[in-house]
């Protein structure tokens, strides 16, 4: 998945590129209009408004008339006049700085299922596979079922279980499971993760296995 990065802030955008690398997307930078409409196709365009030559909305204009790639306007103007406009000019959502990395990428997968015309809010997105069967993550009322029976979590455990849960059979880094879920870029040490993953197995039981492997992170899979 290739996403063009429409950033002339820096900081901000060498963020962005770890922070989106991390989760499997190829990365195109740019610092400018000009260089935006130029640039290569790509699956999602992240378009600030603040650039150098020309003012992003002109860029959103302009990009929409080409075709329908999404677009995430991301922009300090926090005003909903500024929301408005940018929305009515064609983009697909506006995310105003500072934004955490979970929040983007959050709302880069809700425009992406929209954009491929799925509308299952409720259901996770997976490429490795399904939930297993006795396992039900319902995201609309953030509850937890096991064979039909309402699994307590504390609000934490429930965002660690639905994480893990948007892509079973997936192994996550601890890094990117501390950023997500944490929204915090972590470097320090992750106990608090394994305190919550031995919480998580405690209450789902023997139906459910969070894997562990050892220097890399977790996966979620069916219990053998």
């Amino acid at each position: 998945m290739r996403v063009l990065l429409v950033e002339d802030d820096h900081p901000v955008a060498e963020s962005l590129r770890r922070g989106l690398g991390r989760y499997g997307f190829e990365v195109d930078w740019v610092t400018d209009g000009r260089s935006a409409l130029a640039a290569a196709p790509c699956d999602l365009v992240l378009l600030d408004l603040g650039l150098p030559d020309t003012d992003g909305l002109d860029v959103c204009r302009e990009l929409r008339a080409r075709g329908s790639v999404p677009i995430i306007v991301i922009s300090a103007r926090a005003e909903e006049v500024d929301r408005v406009v940018g929305l009515e000019l064609g983009a697909d959502d506006y995310v105003s700085k500072p934004f955490g990395m979970r929040e983007v990428i959050a709302r880069i997968r809700a425009v992406l299922r929209r954009s491929a015309g799925s509308g299952a809010d409720n259901a996770p997105t997976s490429v490795n596979g399904p939930l297993p069967e006795r396992l039900v993550v319902d995201r609309r009322a953030r509850r937890v079922l096991m064979d039909g029976a309402e699994v307590a979590l504390t609000p934490r455990e429930y965002d660690l279980l639905a994480y893990l849960a948007t892509e079973p059979g997936r192994l996550f880094t601890r890094e990117q499971i501390m950023e997500s879920v944490w929204d915090t870029n972590w470097f320090g040490p992750t106990k608090t993760l394994d305190v919550h993953i031995g919480a998580l197995r405690r209450k789902l039981g023997a139906a459910i296995a969070l894997e562990t492997v050892r220097g890399v992170g977790f996966r979620l899979v069916a219990a053998s």
